[in-house]
């Protein structure tokens, strides 16, 4: 797995707060139509019947579903959208099983009648989940105790992964970790698209501006690349992103949202996490670093197999994978539709998050490095 690009990351395994419920009475609407279908699916392949059916935000290819059955049990649905790819869908909750199995906190799949994890055979497609109640993503940013809690989760998860039989851990070239050329022929077409478009946007004029600047110095970042040694490579969650992170106070309650077992790089999923741009941002330069520092302490005590290199390296590998991204610069040439203030606000945040750390990497990994020690 390479950071080259990225999918919008989904804000919704389940809410930050319970949604307001309202009681199983659909009516005659696509939404009641859909809710009928979902309070019949739960009825018919897990034998549940439904009090309360709220629709929570949607995934990237999920509509979701806050459940209250008639004993006071909740529940999490995800209704597939298509059946296309079905059986990702299905390795991905297999991988959230293996880490549950594991000890590692998340969110489990009830199984249907016939003992699935995926519902495929009637009106819809669907997985439902035990609900973890009261909880909170980490999608604002991370902040004090919870450094060290999502270090830890996270070391256990990745210590369980290791021994995944779709892969073992192997070493790999760091510099393998982003595809700059890839990079550089992506920023040159979406520079190209945007200087023809008839007008821009407020939003789009700086879009076009950011992606010019990440384009100059990809050969800042290629250098930066170049310097990395051999990184650990082995199964990730592949998605470990704010959104996916629950957090109960300042634990960790669940990791959720899984991709399918794909090998990737350590350094990735570690600074894809703690190089999130609002963390960065919210904090000053040292505070983020000790929170970054505290993340890594942690993850090395919770899975200590981990190289130094690869902690160390997860900083340099955070900041070259999000300069080295186009998302969300792209979105107004791409997918215009889903462009919100909060995709343009997460866009320029990530800017200059990605700029912040380039600019100051060496003393940053300095500093880790002597915290490593």
């Amino acid at each position: 797995m390479r950071f080259d690009e990225e999918t919008m990351s989904t804000a919704s395994h389940q809410p930050a707060t319970r949604p307001v419920a309202t009681p199983y009475t659909p009516g005659r609407t696509a939404e009641g139509e859909q809710i009928m279908a979902v309070a019949d699916t739960l009825v018919l392949a897990y034998g549940l019947h439904p009090a309360e059916i709220a629709r929570i935000p949607e995934g990237t290819a999920t509509d979701n579903y806050a459940i209250a059955d008639q004993t006071g049990q909740r529940h999490f649905a995800k209704v597939y959208r298509t059946r296309e790819h079905l059986d990702l869908e299905r390795a991905s909750v297999e991988l959230s099983e293996y880490a549950a199995d594991g000890g590692v906190a998340t969110a489990r799949a009830t199984r249907t009648r016939e003992h699935e994890l995926l519902e495929t055979h009637g009106r819809l497609a669907m997985s439902l989940w035990s609900y973890v109640p009261h909880t909170e993503t980490a999608e604002g940013g991370l902040t004090g105790a919870r450094w060290a809690a999502v270090g830890t989760a996270m070391g256990r998860l990745h210590s369980r992964l290791a021994a995944h039989p779709a892969a073992a851990p192997t070493q790999n070239p760091g510099a393998a970790v982003c595809d700059v050329a890839a990079s550089r022929y992506r920023f040159e077409r979406l520079i190209h698209a945007y200087q023809h478009k008839p007008r821009l946007g407020e939003f789009e004029t700086w879009a076009l501006q950011a992606a010019r600047e990440r384009e100059a110095i990809l050969g800042d970042v290629e250098r930066t690349l170049a310097s990395l040694p051999q990184l650990t490579v082995q199964v990730l969650h592949g998605d470990m992103a704010g959104p996916n992170v629950l957090f109960k106070n300042n634990e960790v309650a669940a990791i959720v949202d899984f991709r399918p077992p794909t090998p990737g790089y350590l350094a990735w999923e570690i600074g894809r996490l703690g190089c999130d741009p609002k963390s960065v941002l919210d904090n000053s330069a040292d505070s983020w670093l000790t929170g970054y520092t505290g993340l890594t302490l942690a993850y090395r005590d919770a899975n200590p197999k981990a190289s130094a290199d690869d902690l160390l390296s997860s900083l340099r590998v955070g900041c070259a994978a999000m300069l080295c991204s186009a998302f969300p610069l792209s979105v107004p040439v791409e997918r215009p539709h889903i462009v919100d203030a909060a995709l343009e606000a997460y866009g320029r945040v990530r800017h200059e998050a990605a700029l912040m750390l380039l600019d100051r990497l060496p003393v940053l990994e300095e500093a880790l490095r002597d915290a490593l020690r």
